[in-house]
């Protein structure tokens, strides 16, 4: 780590020593937060990027800001897909970088996030942080990711995590069958295939409330349920569920009554 951070000193001369890093970022009709993404993307610290961007065959104006920025995306494309997962994999497909982040749409980097996970890929093959949320243009909490616990969820945010693409050959892609899960279901699988994960514990990623898993939440955790029943047990999966049901349940009853 300490002679990396010696070529990152040194990284606007040394830009060909420096890993690659393929960054993806998948959208549909995003215009209202994409511009911030990108830009996100385009500011590293870290300058041996590659940036994807597939697109899902937006109908606003996502496509006009991503050709604003054209000369700073490596490559991009739109057309319908399949879903997110399709989506995914089509950007996994066209990457060249030997390490891959995802970013939403809608969330945004730190200046220094790539900075600071590259370096432990010598040591490790999937490298992720925590996740400050936003709603409203205001923070309003940080989660703490945690590979150990995910037999009980995905208790490390998808956008948070960067994968060696030589785990992608190895492993697989992510699963089309799931619409929402999808990243949980492969996170899961490294996991019980003992793939190395290291926890850098410090903000990657910006996140806004409000996406799919949010809107869909019972949906995401009926995959959830099917995923765990696959890795871990029925038994275990079902107990995950009724769990998570009742803890949102009660949440929203207490938010009822406040409001009351």
């Amino acid at each position: 780590m300490e002679k990396f951070n010696l070529l990152v000193e040194n990284k606007k001369d040394l830009k060909g020593v420096l890993p690659l890093i393929s960054i993806i970022t998948i959208v549909y009709n995003g215009a209202k937060y994409i511009e911030r993404t990108i830009n996100s993307v385009i500011n590293q610290t870290y300058h041996n990027i590659e940036f994807i961007i597939i697109d899902g065959g937006s109908t606003d104006q996502t496509l006009d800001i991503i050709k604003k920025y054209e000369d700073k995306i490596t490559f991009w494309k739109s057309e319908p897909d399949l879903g997110i997962a399709d989506a995914f994999n089509k950007g996994i497909s066209v990457a060249k970088g030997s390490i891959i982040g995802f970013v939403n749409s809608d969330d945004w980097y730190e200046d220094d996030t790539i900075e600071k996970v590259v370096g432990y890929f010598d040591s490790y093959s999937v490298v992720f942080g925590d996740v400050q949320f936003w709603e409203k243009n205001k923070k309003t909490h940080r989660t703490y990711g945690d590979h150990n616990r995910l037999h009980h969820g995905m208790t490390i945010a998808h956008p948070a995590v960067f994968v060696k693409k030589e785990i992608y050959n190895k492993y697989g892609l992510f699963n089309l069958e799931y619409k929402i899960a999808m990243d949980y279901e492969f996170i899961l699988r490294l996991y019980f295939n003992k793939v190395s994960f290291y926890n850098i514990e410090s903000i990657l990623v910006n996140m806004s409330l409000g996406g799919l898993s949010d809107r869909k939440w019972l949906e995401a955790c009926i995959e959830e349920r099917k995923i765990k029943g696959l890795y871990i047990g029925k038994i275990w999966s079902y107990y995950c569920f009724i769990k998570q049901f009742s803890i949102f349940f009660v949440r929203n009853v207490i938010k009822f009554l406040k409001i009351k």
